[in-house]
Parts: C-alpha cells; sequence; structure tokens
C-alpha cells in the first residue's frame, strides 16, 4: 500500500550517521532521521537529534584537554594513581563518550556550518545547512494542507534508518582518533512501520494538539523521520515513543519449556509511537519564515 509513498519520501529523507568512542576504547555507530522541506537545504528532525550535532564538538574538545594533560604525567610508579585522578577530573568512566563523528549522509557536496532554530516546547529543530554547491537530494516534503481531516483511525507509515549496518569506519591508533574510512558499507537500509492514529498529544498548558499517537512504537533511529499518508502527504515527524502498562501481568505461572517445567513473570507494555503534529511544523518553519509545500487538499 506505501510503495510508491516510500519510493517519494526516500527522496527527501536522509540519514544522520554517527559513530562515538568509549574510554574503554568501544566504538558505537547509530542512526538518526531527517527530511528536507524546500530545495535550499532546509532540513527538519527532533530536537534531541539536533542537540547532539554542536554536543559533538564539546565531547572532542574535552577529551583532547584530557589527552594533553595526559600526556605530561609522569610514567614512574605513582602514573596509575594520577592517571586516575585525571579521569575523576574530567569525569571519565569506560562508558563515558569521548569522542563522536557525525556524517550527514547523500545530501551535499560539502556542508560548511548549519544554523539550528529549535522549538521552545517541542522536540522539533530546523537545520539550515550552509555552504554547499550540490544538492544530492532529488525532491522535497509536502505537508497535509488540511490538517482538520487528521483523524483518530487514519492509517498513517512513518520510515527513518533505524538498525546502523555502516561500517565504514575506525580507530586510528596513530591519531588516536576515530574516523570515517572509504572503505566497507556506507549505508543503513530504510524501515517502514505503518500503524493507525489512536490519539493526540495535547499541550499540557493550553490543551492544543502538538502530536499523534500512533499504534506501533518509533523505532530508535527513526527520531526525525517524517509520517506519511498512502500518497507521501506528510502528518508529521517521529519523536518518541510511549511505553503503556497493559495491566496484564503474570507472576510465577507455571508452564513447560522444553519440556521442562518453569515460572516466569511478564509485565506487559504496549509501545506507541509519538509524532509532532504537521501544524506545529508548518507553524514553526512559517515563524522562521522558511518556504514549504503542502498538497492540494
Amino acid at each position: 500500500m506505501f510503495q510508491s509513498a516510500i519510493e517519494k519520501i526516500l527522496e527527501f529523507t536522509r540519514p544522520l550517521h554517527t559513530i562515538s568512542r568509549t574510554y574503554s576504547g568501544l566504538v558505537l555507530p547509530g542512526t538518526a532521521t531527517f527530511f528536507f522541506v524546500n530545495d535550499s537545504g532546509v532540513a527538519i528532525t527532533c530536537k534531541h537529534v539536533s542537540q547532539l550535532i554542536p554536543a559533538t564538538e564539546n565531547i572532542n574538545q574535552h577529551f583532547l584537554k584530557f589527552k594533553a594533560e595526559r600526556d605530561k604525567l609522569p610514567r614512574d610508579n605513582k602514573y596509575k594513581q594520577t592517571l586516575l585522578q585525571l579521569e575523576r577530573k574530567y569525569q571519565y568512566t569506560k562508558e563515558t563518550t569521548v569522542q563522536q563523528r557525525n556524517n550527514f549522509l547523500n545530501c551535499f557536496d560539502k556542508i560548511e556550518a548549519i544554523t539550528f532554530h529549535e522549538h521552545p516546547s517541542l522536540d522539533l529543530a530546523i537545520l539550515e545547512f550552509k555552504g554547499f554547491n550540490k544538492i544530492f537530494y532529488t525532491s522535497h516534503a509536502k505537508f497535509v494542507k488540511n490538517t482538520s481531516n487528521i483523524k483518530q483511525g487514519k492509517y498513517l507509515c512513518r520510515t527513518g534508518f533505524p538498525f546502523p549496518e555502516f561500517n565504514n569506519f575506525k580507530h586510528n591508533p596513530n591519531t588516536d582518533d576515530i574516523e570515517w574510512t572509504n572503505s566497507g558499507n556506507q549505508n543503513s537500509p530504510s524501515f517502514p512501520i505503518d500503524g493507525i492514529l489512536t490519539r493526540f498529544v495535547g499541550d499540557p498548558v493550553n490543551g492544543a494538539i502538538t502530536g499523534i499517537e500512533m499504534s506501533t512504537p518509533g523505532l530508535r533511529g527513526q527520531s526525525g523521520g517524517p509520517l506519511f499518508d498512502v500518497d507521501g502527504n506528510i502528518y508529521g515527524m517521529q519523536s518518541a515513543t510511549n511505553h503503556l502498562h497493559l495491566g496484564f501481568d503474570i507472576k510465577n505461572k507455571k508452564i513447560i519449556n522444553n519440556g521442562k517445567e518453569t515460572s516466569v513473570s511478564n509485565y506487559p507494555f504496549l509501545h506507541v509511537g509519538i509524532c509532532v503534529h504537521a501544524e506545529k511544523i508548518k507553524e514553526f518553519l512559517t515563524e522562521h519564515n522558511i518556504e514549504f509545500s503542502e498538497s492540494d487538499q
């Protein structure tokens, strides 16, 4: 049902690839999603995604300062103790992220700067890319015009890049840094997930509708991905997943598993996706004089 719509959506929806290194040396891939709203290099994503981008520089600079101090430590019999003190000073544990790199895949020939506009209350951000000569996305979002037609039971779909399969990165021991490489798999497949609109999300102060709840979860890495109908019109943007306790709890129930009796407990939850409403996205784009397109209806 959504085959042609997904093809349209992927013309302007892109992954943000991230690699991060823990203090213990583990290098981890991660993904997020964003999509373009015009042909001028302007995209939207979640605020919690956009905040990771400038945070990358702070993380890397913090580690450079740590390394500069670490390299000055005398390599005597007190080295381990003084290193431990330095780690405490920088609040480093084995799990702490000490390096990070981001890659906006298949968007432009180059990016010199990004201007961020973050919504004051919603998980929504505008990214204005600067300094490119060529654009590699081939279309842009078209938002549903009449949002009063967005009603409970509407069948919709989301897509994004939740499962990082790219491996074009490495740790360079000579520079003690993580870096992108020209070898390996540079891509991760998109992953769509459908569902129906179950409820609306309201502003806690005035009750105005700000979001859409979906019957299926938004997956990690789909944050910032579009919510769309069978025609590819945008109804919102995936933001979060809520976990609703169903109350069908099972405690120490006896079952037979592989020919053996065992006791199991289960506390089931329904995982529902939360999307920023299209009307709020359009309002925010208008507030910042960002050009965007709407459907005919």
